[in-house]
């Protein structure tokens, strides 16, 4: 692995079977740190790496996508085709993660650009995502585009069981026909920012 910090790359799937437990290493990092990033603060090394190793196995052209630092996998993002026949435009962006001991050094921008990269390249050109409200993700997507456009009170739950909202995040790209009242470049027409 590279030691450049601002390396992004896709991980092949047996990439990410091998490499499971790196990426679970940034799940419990990131849980232990109060993230809600889908488990509860008993999450197992087995439990965490069981989602990167369904990851690698999935048929759904899903795109792995890893920030590398001197110590190895530092970050992480998951770009996640919708499998619905009515939706062949949509992806969602998952498992934002980044370890705090490579925080603040532009992996979570450089995750998130690779993963738009990633989602136009796959012909997906409507993005969604879903984080915590009051995250401090939240700031990063809207310096990024992303739009808020609705809450999901009561959401789940963050690690220590305390409830959370979820804030829902879209960026739409060169909709055409699609979506033609909607522009491109990540703003929605008539839309309101909440």
């Amino acid at each position: 692995m590279s030691a450049d910090p601002t390396v992004v790359r896709r991980l092949r799937r047996e990439e990410v079977e091998a490499h499971a437990p790196e990426l679970a290493a940034l799940v419990l990092d990131a849980v232990a740190d109060g993230a809600s990033v889908g488990y509860m603060a008993d999450v197992s090394v087995p439990q965490a790496e069981a989602w990167w190793r369904a990851a690698a196995s999935a048929d759904d052209a899903r795109a792995v996508l890893v920030a590398l630092d001197a110590q190895g996998i530092a970050g992480v993002a998951a770009v996640l085709p919708s499998g619905s026949a009515f939706q062949p435009h949509r992806a969602e962006i998952a498992k934002v993660i980044v370890h705090r001991r490579a925080r603040g050094r532009g992996l979570a921008t450089a995750l998130m650009c690779a993963a738009e990269r990633e989602a136009l390249a796959m012909g997906r050109h409507a993005l969604s995502l879903t984080t915590r409200r009051g995250s401090e993700a939240e700031h990063l997507y809207r310096k990024l585009g992303w739009m808020r456009v609705g809450l999901l009170p009561y959401d789940s739950l963050r690690p220590d069981g305390t409830p959370c909202d979820a804030a829902i995040y879209v960026k739409q790209f060169n909709p055409g026909p699609v979506a033609p009242n909607l522009p491109s470049g990540g703003r929605f027409a008539g839309a309101k920012v909440s």
